[in-house]
């Protein structure tokens, strides 16, 4: 059963969505080499609570914390602990913002310092695979038409695309039907509509898209130990086009 939002939820939503965006932007200044994604944790849960709000991701099936915080070959649900990050490093930065009985969810892969040009070439695909993806959100689009242009910018310059994790519905609920795989084929799946309310992420891997969970349950890992990255936005269906309810910066 997809949910559909009302106008008068979808601004409740962008509210959401801008406490949130402020507290991506506040984890970005106090991002350098030396900073410990658990010091990250504290920031982000300090930022949503002072706007009212709460972290959608505390105590959710058990996480111990409000962010998740996945470095390097880290691809999702990394566990925020006190391991200095370092100069070169990447590390993704996953966001729940719960407000007003509704979610925001949004994740950013931020570079440590100085990072090499593969690197960096792996962050843009994997922005742009997103910025592709949310340009399909309109309506009698369907949703492999979405995770197509994941997977096509992604692939066009030589990254794979984790199948084993996919995007979501949100809104009242954290994960809500639909889910949205991050691969085609185009004209399949469910047909867009006015009021759907979806997290898009695109997870790309430097190398393979295999995966593995380790033993902690969350932390799941590139198979092959190459880097990750991970962008994620909410986005509301409208009449004509799409609210993207966690832009930041122009992103």
């Amino acid at each position: 059963m997809i949910y559909k939002k009302s106008p008068e939820e979808i601004v409740i939503m962008g509210e959401a969505g801008r406490i949130l965006v402020d507290t991506l932007n506040r984890l970005e200044e106090a991002l350098k080499p030396g900073t410990t994604t658990r010091r990250l944790d504290a920031i982000a849960e300090e930022s949503i609570r002072s706007a009212g709000a709460s972290p959608s991701f505390k105590g959710y099936r058990g996480f111990p914390a409000s962010i998740c915080a996945s470095p390097n070959d880290v691809i999702v649900h990394g566990i925020p602990n006190d391991d200095p990050l370092e100069e070169g490093d990447i590390v993704s930065l996953d966001v729940g913002v719960y407000y007003k009985s509704f979610h925001a969810d949004s994740a950013w892969t931020f570079p440590v310092g100085d990072v090499g040009p593969e690197t960096e070439e792996l962050l843009k695909a994997t922005e742009a695979s997103l910025d592709a993806a949310v340009a399909e959100c309109r309506p009698g689009n369907r949703l492999g038409d979405v995770g197509a242009a994941v997977e096509d910018t992604a692939t066009a310059r030589g990254f794979s695309v984790v199948r084993e994790y996919v995007g979501h519905g949100v809104g009242r609920a954290l994960h809500e039907e639909p889910q949205i795989p991050n691969y085609g084929p185009r004209g399949r799946r469910e047909v867009l509509g006015a009021g759907m309310t979806l997290a898009i992420e695109p997870m790309v891997n430097a190398g393979g898209a295999g995966t593995k969970t380790l033993e902690d349950g969350w932390t799941v890992v590139t198979a092959d130990g190459s880097l990750s990255a991970h962008f994620e936005h909410t986005v509301a269906i409208t009449s004509d086009g799409n609210e993207v309810v966690t832009r930041r910066n122009g992103h």
